[in-house]
């Protein structure tokens, strides 16, 4: 079973290969997502982010959900020394890069918690995974090429983990280190691999924010695999990463 929605401004798949009917579990996924997207996004004004922004609520009103993300982004922030931050001065609160990552990996949990075993969830790009979707293969994940719209630069196999993928070309210059304020570069494209989604999102933001020294780190980041391209059009990969 396959549907897909325009979630969190970005088209969201959820492919599941069990046997059965599993709409409900599906419907509880999306509807999480929403929900998330309503409560988080920074681009509403009335969700809890903007509120929180805006001194409309203090750090004691907030919830426990927005208190782990915040808590995550700090994490991060002490993690790449500054590079990734959701505070960049002059702008407004945006904890998106754990927010979509978190909210994504708890989405695959509904559906682990229903029983299933073999799923795909995608939310533009960044991907979570389990099992194998015919046996002995993985779930096949393609890699946006950095600088043409339609073609895939790398098909990445991966079981039971997520890729996550940090590059500028959806939303443009997104992407801030947090050391300058000034967009992030020296780097076109970073897919990581790892356990979990919010972990590959984080670190991949981090380290396209870090530019060129983020090569290193990422691949330092343990449990990790990394596909980088910088903006030399050189193509950094972990030896653990299987490419098709």
């Amino acid at each position: 079973m396959k549907r897909v929605e325009q979630v969190m401004g970005l088209p969201v798949s959820v492919d599941v290969r069990d046997q059965g009917d599993h709409r409900s579990s599906i419907e509880r996924v999306f509807a999480w997502l929403h929900e998330a997207d309503r409560r988080f996004s920074p681009f509403r004004a009335d969700s809890e982010v903007s509120r929180f922004d805006r001194g409309d609520l203090t750090v004691s009103e907030l919830s426990d959900d927005l208190l782990d993300i915040l808590m995550i982004c700090d994490h991060y922030e002490r993690l790449s020394g500054g590079a990734f931050t959701a505070r960049i001065p002059g702008r407004p609160l945006d904890p998106n890069a754990v927010t979509k990552g978190w909210a994504v990996q708890r989405a695959a949990r509904l559906l682990e918690a229903d029983g299933l075993k073999v799923f795909c969830v995608n939310a533009g790009g960044d991907v979570v995974t389990s099992g194998e979707p015919e046996p002995g293969r993985g779930w096949r994940i393609g890699i946006r090429h950095p600088e043409l719209r339609d073609e895939i630069c790398a098909v990445v196999e991966w079981s039971d983990g997520a890729v996550a993928t940090s590059a500028s070309y959806e939303r443009g210059e997104h992407i801030f280190d947090g050391r300058t304020g000034r967009p992030a570069d020296g780097l076109l494209s970073v897919t990581i691999a790892a356990e979990d989604l919010l972990r590959a999102d984080a670190l991949a933001t981090a380290a396209f924010a870090m530019g060129d020294e983020g090569i290193d780190w990422a691949a330092s980041q343990p449990g990790c695999a990394v596909l980088i391209v910088d903006t030399d059009r050189r193509v950094h990969r972990s030896s653990g990463l299987k490419l098709l």
